[in-house]
């Protein structure tokens, strides 16, 4: 699969015209808890020639391709990449902590994390995981019976909203560094790990009944953070975009 990951960004950057800066596996993968019939979800950033960022319109900006092999490839322009980077998105900012990079232009890398770090909104982050966590708990965990791979995905973002309400920085990509810190209880940690032992070699479709104790759990969590959001919405000052401007001029081309 490395291969025709590899082959794939390739076939890309000649049939479209343009460089791949950055290459990472998102989702589960990412995350450290995948199943073994997990897809695969590539998420990468690609820059044209300069003169295609001076079109009187701007042309598509995004690829998008499903290949065989549960293969998902989908990439960003690099103009569309550092707007996003700039509202503090929060899909991107996790490409760039991903344990599995498949191709990095280290220095354009080590420029975005930095500007990750300058443009991120406590806020605003902890307000898109929160959102993860209420949706999947009202759509798929309100059941007797619930597939075990939703459990995890509310037990990451929720993980993340704590991260960022203790420490007001980008969580991190793995769940496993979401699950080290101080602020999990040493009880926490071990059902959840029993639970990750249990999903390793789950497949997506499998189901568990969800405890009681666990439900009402998923529930303090919520209305904690609920209480929390309001408290980081404070203004922030205007951003000053001029650094992101010279990254779009030094990686262009």
């Amino acid at each position: 699969m490395n291969q025709a990951i590899h082959d794939a960004l390739d076939a890309i950057e000649r049939s479209h015209g343009v460089r791949v800066l950055y290459a990472a596996e998102s989702g589960s993968r990412a995350w450290g808890f995948a199943s073994p019939d997990s897809d695969y979800d590539v998420r990468f950033v690609y820059a044209h020639p300069r003169e295609w960022y001076l079109k009187l319109f701007e042309p598509r900006d995004v690829i998008e391709q499903m290949l065989p092999g549960d293969l998902d490839v989908s990439g960003w322009d690099l103009r569309k990449s550092l707007r996003l980077l700039s509202k503090c998105n929060l899909a991107f900012n996790e490409w760039f902590d991903s344990p599995i990079v498949y191709r990095a232009v280290d220095d354009f890398a080590r420029d975005i994390r930095s500007a990750i770090g300058s443009c991120f909104e406590p806020a605003r982050a902890l307000h898109h995981y929160l959102g993860i966590a209420r949706s999947t708990y009202g759509d798929h965990l309100s059941g007797d019976q619930v597939r075990l791979k939703k459990v995890f995905y509310f037990l990451r973002p929720i993980l993340a909203c704590r991260w960022v309400e203790h420490t007001l920085t980008q969580p991190p990509t793995m769940f496993s560094r979401l699950l080290e810190t101080e602020w999990v209880s040493a009880d926490e940690r071990a059902w959840i790990v029993a639970l990750e032992t249990r999903k390793a070699t789950a497949s997506e479709g499998d189901t568990m009944p969800l405890d009681e104790a666990l439900r009402q759990w998923m529930s303090r969590q919520i209305e904690h953070f609920l209480q929390v959001g309001p408290r980081l919405a404070r203004s922030s000052p205007v951003k000053d975009f001029s650094a992101l401007d010279r990254l779009l001029l030094r990686w262009s081309g």
